[in-house]
């Protein structure tokens, strides 16, 4: 970070604070994340509490020192008027903010401005800024996405309810700020994304659904081949939606401890529950079906009665939980499971167009001499799973080549890999 930009990242701290301090109105999702880090309140045991910022916040040199790796930090805004130092750098604060406000936008603020919340808040009315608040703000990260609102609210919940600690152990449990996914990296279908903002529209409008006792709304079920983009589309959407995610496969959980799977099943949907809003992504949803009809153990028969059960007491409306069902097997689903479900979801294998997007998107961040529409000719019957994968061989190939732009030899052994790795699957060898 070159001197002119640690003095800038100092003066947004400080001038956070200030604005921040002077206008209650103002919360903690008003606070960028480095902004909530260096405020929050501590509790008895050291711990971050994320969900509470106490007034008045203030900026000291060792709490920038923490959050941002910048050491001396008076001294490095020292020949700015605006700011002192009181108690031997306990405290840093602006002593008139107008002048230290447009001395911060003179020297190159603006780009910081537009991505902080309380800034924008007080630099909105600045003739010509061009700056919503509003925009700004909704574009920030809510506390309420980020892992440590998300433990501290399952720490609370465990302490409660000892039981619920089982369930932990059987999902997989992601807040919206930890996951890769986002919807802008995704090619999407029409009924894909006609789906996805059906949902957006139901949460918008719970109330009024509950009042018209219209219930039966947020149960998708994702079918398709595997690679065609269901668990990374669910994800995707704990993201938009800013819900944390519990992923679960059937498999695991009726593979271990038998006896206990009907209860372990309970607890992971009063657990999606407890910390609704939240997504319960079900994956290999088709194991129900197996068990079913097979000749199975008396336990794993309540199990899959107990998680059918579970289905029909949950939904969208009553209970702010999104379930997504997930099956590469559509066909093995009986009727019971199937109209479980008030929404199908079809992933099925990319067209052309879609294969030239996304490898377009895939590759949108190297140097690459490619033809792309010839490309999504020849990889026809490609996932998008198998794309990124051909891409990814693609650059190793160019890197042990010495080289940093992907060429037409490197996408060849790209597609060769993923044809080998295919043909090799589908030996018998037996």
């Amino acid at each position: 970070m070159s001197g002119d930009s640690e003095v800038l990242s100092i003066m947004e701290i400080v001038l956070t604070a200030e604005i921040f301090n002077q206008n209650p109105q103002l919360d903690i999702n008003d606070l960028t994340p480095a902004c909530r880090e260096i405020f929050g309140t501590v509790d008895k045991t050291g711990k971050l509490n994320p969900g509470e910022i106490t007034r008045p916040v203030y900026v000291s040199e060792g709490k920038i020192k923490r959050a941002l790796s910048i050491n001396d930090a008076f001294k490095k805004v020292s020949s700015n008027p605006f700011v002192a130092s009181e108690e031997f750098g306990q405290r840093l604060r602006i002593t008139a903010l107008e002048h230290a406000a447009q001395r911060f936008l003179n020297e190159g603020g603006k780009s910081i401005i537009e991505n902080n919340p309380v800034l924008a808040f007080f630099f909105e009315n600045f003739d010509s800024m061009g700056i919503s608040y509003k925009t700004v703000r909704a574009n920030n990260s809510p506390v309420e996405d980020t892992r440590a609102y998300l433990d501290a609210r399952v720490s609370k919940l465990v302490g409660d309810d000892g039981k619920l600690g089982s369930a932990l152990d059987l999902v997989i449990l992601l807040a919206p700020d930890e996951v890769e996914q986002q919807m802008e990296d995704l090619i999407r279908t029409p009924e894909q994304i006609a789906t996805i903002s059906k949902i957006q529209h139901a949460i918008n409008h719970r109330e009024f659904l509950q009042h018209h006792r219209i219930h039966e709304v947020g149960k998708l079920l994702f079918v398709g081949p595997p690679g065609t983009g269901k668990t990374s589309l669910a994800l995707a959407m704990s993201r938009t939606l800013h819900m944390p995610i519990l992923e679960v496969r059937l498999s695991m959980i009726t593979s271990q401890y038998l006896g206990e799977t009907s209860k372990n099943i309970d607890r992971i949907f009063e657990l999606a529950k407890k910390l609704a809003p939240s997504i319960l992504f079900i994956d290999e949803f088709d194991f129900v079906a197996k068990s079913r009809v097979a000749d199975d153990h008396g336990a794993m028969k309540r199990a899959v009665n107990s998680l059918l059960k579970n289905i029909d007491k949950i939904n969208l409306v009553r209970n702010n939980v999104l379930l997504i069902g997930a099956t590469n097997h559509p066909q093995l689903l009986d009727e019971a499971a199937w109209r479980r479900f008030d929404e199908v979801v079809e992933f099925s294998l990319p067209n052309e167009e879609m294969r030239k997007n996304i490898l377009m998107k895939v590759t949108s961040s190297f140097p690459c001499i490619l033809d792309y529409q010839k490309l999504a000719s020849q990889t026809d019957g490609f996932s998008g799973s198998d794309l990124r994968m051909m891409v990814k061989e693609a650059i190793l190939s160019s890197l042990m080549d010495n080289r940093k732009t992907i060429g037409c030899e490197d996408i060849e052994k790209g597609i060769h890999m993923v044809k080998n790795r295919d043909a090799i699957r589908r030996l018998n060898w037996l």
